[in-house]
């Protein structure tokens, strides 16, 4: 009998079972693949190594000639690049699987299914095992979604296909321009491809403020990345010329050929035979619905990460695992669903966290802006990195730092910065009154940060 039975070992799974270990209880995770899931081994991390490797590619052909390096004869090997992405990968799946040892979590290969509230079938290699249990944790991630009518082959392919391309397509077309559109449109940018990126929605990246996005916009049209909104793909044909895409822009009909097609359309719950007919948690638009700390109707169920509510982020999901594990542990606790950082690994980078502008104002909140660009930032001219802007809102009243955006060097860890304040109520005026390293990028969200009360020092202020 085991205290607790996870579904899954990707980042809401190893996670929640190394936490429920480390507090005592005897955890089994289950995983039909190679611990680590969808995250490290087809996902975050294989993209984020491709992500850095044609960062590095592109910027010895284009970046360092007027700094005095010059770079001849500079050549891919792409063979060689997805060597290194799956070498770091099995590095980082090793470690997973010597956490979950090290902490005493039993790792059961095999298909799991709910059968009980307290037992747990799994089916492995023809066999199958029914394991009992205390509590259940559903975390078993999520797949790529498809559009109407289409269906991927070996020229139409999802995220993972992407990111183990035999050679470089001379014209590539990605639908959708979310996070995963945007990161794999960079890759093959770089590495050579004519990219062309279709998206259904009217606004590009609504999820932030409209002057930080037309920003960005620019900066990826520059980079060669050619990027249309309000299109609607009606049709893929393939022939052995390649890939026609039928598409409608704005109500026109249009048409682009291919060689390749990414279908970045966002991911879906993994739901697929996972529970008996006996039990099953109510599910609704395709997630099982949960409370605030991620309990199912079914006494003894949890589910986390994505197959429940809110973003699809690997960051959320595990920390909705450590909160589940404490909390079948005796412990009061919680996660704070409205300060959970976004971030797409594009170069510059995007990450944002808490309110937008959009919703201070629908919500009516008295909220005060401040902002800095990069171009004004000493470190990041030195280092080349000038694109890009520091953008916070503070409560006009209480002064707490209510949002903050970030385009430009190191947004991820500018954002992160300003969580850290933000999760513990430090004022705009206290984080104002904290000395930054000179030089350092951190300085940009300094100044942004000063601005907001008209306190700026290298950049005009509004009045």
């Amino acid at each position: 009998m085991y205290d607790l039975l996870i579904l899954g070992s990707g980042p809401a799974g190893y996670v929640a079972a190394i936490r429920a270990s480390q507090l005592g209880l005897k955890v089994g995770c289950i995983e039909k693949g190679e611990p680590g899931g969808t995250c490290l081994n087809i996902g975050c991390i294989p993209s984020k190594t491709l992500l850095d490797s044609s960062q590095k590619f592109h910027e010895l052909q284009t970046k360092y000639a007027n700094l005095g390096i010059v770079s001849k004869d500079i050549s891919l090997d792409l063979a060689k690049m997805m060597i290194n992405k799956q070498e770091i990968v099995s590095q980082l799946v090793d470690g997973v699987r010597t956490l979950l040892k090290s902490n005493k979590v039993e790792f059961i290969k095999g298909t799991g299914k709910l059968v009980g509230k307290d037992e747990v079938e799994v089916t492995a290699e023809n066999r199958t095992h029914t394991y009992k249990t205390k509590n259940i944790v559903i975390a078993t991630g999520s797949y790529p979604a498809e559009l109407p009518n289409i269906k991927f082959s070996d020229d139409i392919v999802d995220s993972e296909g992407a990111l183990s391309f035999q050679k470089v397509p001379n014209n590539l077309v990605i639908v959708g321009a979310g996070a995963i559109g945007l990161e794999l449109g960079s890759v093959w940018s770089r590495l050579g491809s004519n990219v062309t990126i279709l998206e259904a929605q009217k606004e590009f990246l609504p999820s932030l403020d409209r002057r930080v996005s037309r920003l960005i916009l620019r900066e990826f049209k520059l980079q060669g990345l050619s990027i249309f909104l309000d299109c609607q793909v009606q049709a893929l044909n393939e022939s052995t010329k390649g890939i026609e895409i039928n598409y409608k822009e704005k109500e026109q009909e249009n048409s682009i050929e291919a060689d390749k097609v990414i279908l970045a359309v966002g991911r879906k719950a993994n739901l697929n035979n996972l529970f008996s007919e006996e039990l099953k948690p109510s599910i609704k638009n395709g997630l099982i619905e949960v409370n605030d700390f991620c309990q199912t109707d079914v006494k003894g169920i949890w589910a986390i990460g994505d197959v429940v509510r809110g973003p699809k982020l690997a960051h959320k999901a595990s920390e909705e695992g450590i909160m589940v594990a404490e909390r079948i542990a005796g412990l009061d606790a919680g996660l704070n669903y409205g300060n959970i950082p976004n971030v797409i690994y594009t170069h510059p980078e995007i990450a944002w966290v808490g309110m937008s502008e959009d919703e201070l104002k629908k919500s009516e909140i008295s909220y005060k802006a401040g902002s800095f660009p990069f171009s004004a930032n000493g470190r990041a001219l030195t280092a080349g990195e000038t694109s890009g802007i520091v953008k916070l809102y503070a409560d006009a009243t209480t002064d707490k730092i209510l949002g903050v955006q970030v385009f430009g060097p190191s947004a991820s860890e500018l954002v992160q910065q300003a969580l850290i304040a933000m999760d513990n109520g430090i004022t705009s005026k206290k984080l104002g009154e904290t000395v930054f390293s000179h030089p350092t990028v951190s300085e940009a969200l300094h100044e942004a940060n000063l601005s907001i009360n008209a306190r700026a020092i290298h950049i005009q202020n509004k009045l």
